[in-house]
């Protein structure tokens, strides 16, 4: 299965210049993102970057092996059913601000897809129990969840939800407080706080 790396975002809410460049333990963001997909299973990686993050768009030509394709930078759905139209399906989809990613979470995804669209979503008490934003949540199975970040984009739109109560996946960095959270945890052993998810 291909990857496709969302980094066309502003980084508004971060405000440190280009998201996908910010460093978490001494690393660009975007570096560990693919630096955990070029060690899993997926076959190919593709970068979506956009006018709004020439940085990065100049930075990824210099890193062998990861395509990249421009969207208009219109916000993540818009940029999202852009770049699909230039990769296969079914597509592993990470944000670039997901810097604790790793090669088990990425493996274990991609195990757990069947068919149609895979959602991997966390408690959202797990993010407020890490101190981390919660920008939006959604209910299912009785549960607040919100997403991580990371799914499968199928053929066809039948969703599975998969919840995952690894604390690396609950950290998005979208805020200042956000990166040093993460910075903490990149730094600490035994960051996983479960890693076994059940998929409902």
């Amino acid at each position: 299965m291909d990857a496709l790396v969302m980094c066309g975002g502003a980084g508004t809410r971060l405000d440190r210049g280009e998201k996908p460049l910010v460093s978490v333990g001494d690393e660009p963001m975007l570096a560990r993102v693919l630096g955990a997909l070029e060690a899993s299973r997926t076959e190919a990686v593709v970068a979506a970057t956009s006018p709004r993050t020439p940085e990065t768009t100049r930075w990824l030509e210099d890193r062998d092996g990861v395509a990249v394709i421009e969207t208009a930078g219109e916000g993540y759905v818009a940029d999202l059913t852009s770049a699909l139209e230039h990769v296969g399906r079914p597509v592993l989809t990470v944000a670039a601000d997901l810097p604790l990613l790793d090669r088990g979470i990425v493996d274990r995804t991609i195990e757990a897809y069947g068919s149609g669209a895979l959602t991997v979503c966390v408690p959202a008490a797990l993010k407020r129990q890490l101190g981390v934003s919660v920008d939006s949540t959604r209910r299912h199975g009785g549960r607040e969840l919100a997403a991580t970040g990371l799914n499968v984009v199928g053929a066809d739109e039948a969703e599975t939800v998969r919840v995952s109560y690894d604390a690396r996946l609950a950290v998005n960095v979208n805020r200042p407080h956000d990166a040093v959270v993460a910075g903490a945890l990149a730094g600490a052993a035994g960051t996983e706080v479960n890693a076994n998810a059940d998929g409902s």
